[in-house]
C-alpha cells in the first residue's frame, strides 16, 4: 500500500509499504477515505519529537471497513468508522473509568495512552496510508450514519480535533453566559471557540495573528484578537471590562512564539493566567512534552517552561491539561454532525491526494495563508 512515510526532519514521501493485515481476532482494517494532517503532526515533521524514521504519519483518521477479525461483534464490512485518535483496549483499569487517553494496555508498560503515528504513543501505524488496522475495533470504532462518505469533511474531524476542541472548553470549566478566550486559532482552537459557542458561551475571543484564522473565528461569532497589534491581555481586558475572560483554553502548544518570532513554550500559559480571572479556569490541550532537544534554551530541552506560578496560585485559578479523551465525546458530536446542529468542516482549506501530502506538509508547516485545514483523500485518484 502506499503511506506517508517520515525520513527526517520536514523529510516525508509517499512510499510503497507492506499492506495493512488483520493480525488479531479484534482487529478491523480499515479503507482509508479521509485523513488529516494535523499541526501536532507539525511537531514530529520539524524534528522536535523522537518520532521515527520510516514511520507512518496520521492520527486523524475515517474510512470504510474492509475485514474484521474473528473476534468483532459489532463493526461489519462496509461500515464506514470514525477511529478515535487514542488507541484504547476498553479494558483496562484507566479505560474502564473514561480515560482512554491513557490507556494502560496500548503503549509501553512504564507509559500510558497510545495513538496512531505519533511519537511515545505506543509505536502504532498511522493512518495516512491507504489501509489502516483498527486494533480493539468494536470498542475502538465509532459507526457513522448513511451521510458518512457525503460529509466526510464534517466526520473526519471527530477523530482529534473536535473532541479536543469540546476538551478544553470542558476543563476550563465554562457554563453558559461565561466569556472565554482562547489562545490558538489553529484548527484545534477553532474547535473551542465552536464548541465553546454551542456550549452557551457569552463571548468568545480567539488570540491568533494570521488573517486566515481570525477570518474563520469571527466567523463563528468570535472575536479576533491579533496578538501582532498589541498585548492580547490587554485586549481581552478591554472586551472584559478590565476582570478577565471566566475561562481561558490553550491551544498552542510548546512551540509558542511571540509575535517577533521568538519561542517561548510559557507564553501562551502565562498569557491566559494574565488574561483570565481570580478563581477561573484554564483548559491546556496544546501538546507538551517532557524532553524537547530542538528547545531554545536547556529549560525548553528539558520540558520544563517557566510559569507564572505565583500569579495563578493568588488568583486561585484552576488548570486541566492532557490529551482529549475522545471517546468521552464522540458520539454526541457525531449525532450534533449528522443533525446539522454543527458543521465542523467550515475551516477546510484543502482536500487533496495522498500523493499531494509532502507539498501539503510543507504548505501546512509555513503557515501559508490559506492553507488551515488539509484532509487527505487515500481512495481519490491521483
Amino acid at each position: 500500500m502506499k503511506a506517508l512515510v517520515y525520513h527526517g526532519p520536514r523529510q516525508v514521501s509517499v512510499d510503497d509499504v507492506p499492506d495493512a493485515r488483520i493480525e488479531k481476532p479484534t482487529d478491523v482494517l480499515v479503507r482509508i477515505t479521509a485523513t488529516n494532517i494535523c499541526g501536532s503532526d507539525l511537531h514530529m515533521y520539524e524534528g522536535r519529537t523522537d518520532f521515527e524514521q520510516g514511520r507512518i504519519f496520521g492520527h486523524e483518521n475515517l474510512g470504510e471497513v474492509i475485514e474484521v477479525g474473528g473476534g468483532v461483534d459489532k463493526i461489519r464490512v462496509g461500515d464506514m468508522v470514525s477511529a478515535p485518535f487514542n488507541v484504547s483496549c476498553g479494558h483496562c483499569r484507566n479505560c474502564e473509568h473514561g480515560l482512554t487517553n491513557y490507556c494502560l494496555t496500548a503503549n509501553e508498560p512504564d507509559m500510558a495512552g497510545g495513538a496512531y503515528g505519533f511519537a511515545d504513543m505506543g509505536g502504532w501505524a498511522g493512518g495516512q496510508a491507504e489501509y489502516l488496522r483498527i486494533p480493539w475495533g468494536d470498542f475502538q470504532c465509532l459507526r457513522l450514519p448513511e451521510d458518512a462518505k457525503g460529509k466526510q469533511n464534517d466526520y473526519t474531524m471527530l477523530s482529534d480535533i473536535l473532541p479536543t476542541g469540546w476538551h478544553a472548553v470542558e476543563m476550563s470549566g465554562l457554563v453558559p453566559g461565561e466569556t472565554i478566550v482562547i489562545y490558538g486559532g489553529g484548527p484545534v482552537g477553532l474547535m473551542a471557540a465552536l464548541s465553546a459557542s454551542v456550549k452557551g458561551a457569552a463571548k468568545v475571543m480567539v488570540v491568533d495573528r494570521h488573517p486566515d484564522r481570525l477570518k474563520l473565528a469571527e466567523q463563528v461569532g468570535a472575536i479576533p484578537i491579533d496578538d501582532s497589534k498589541g498585548s492580547p491581555v490587554d485586549q481581552v481586558m478591554e472586551q472584559t471590562g478590565g476582570r478577565g475572560a471566566d475561562r481561558g483554553a490553550e491551544c498552542v502548544g510548546y512551540q509558542a512564539h511571540d509575535p517577533q518570532g521568538n519561542e517561548d513554550n510559557a507564553l501562551t500559559i502565562n498569557n491566559l493566567i494574565a488574561s483570565v480571572k481570580f478563581t477561573g479556569g484554564i483548559g491546556t490541550v496544546g501538546v507538551f512534552i517532557p524532553q524537547d532537544p530542538g528547545g531554545p534554551d536547556e529549560l525548553a530541552q528539558q520540558g520544563k517552561a517557566r510559569i507564572d506560578f505565583g500569579s495563578f496560585w493568588f488568583k486561585g485559578q484552576q488548570m486541566g491539561c492532557g490529551q482529549a479523551p475522545v471517546k468521552r465525546y464522540n458520539r454526541h458530536l457525531r449525532d450534533l454532525i449528522a443533525e446539522n446542529k454543527i458543521t465542523p468542516s467550515w475551516i477546510v482549506s484543502h482536500n487533496l491526494t495522498l500523493d499531494q501530502a509532502p507539498e501539503a506538509y510543507q504548505h501546512f508547516d509555513a503557515r501559508d495563508d490559506g492553507w488551515t485545514k488539509v484532509v487527505l483523500n487515500p481512495s481519490q485518484p491521483s
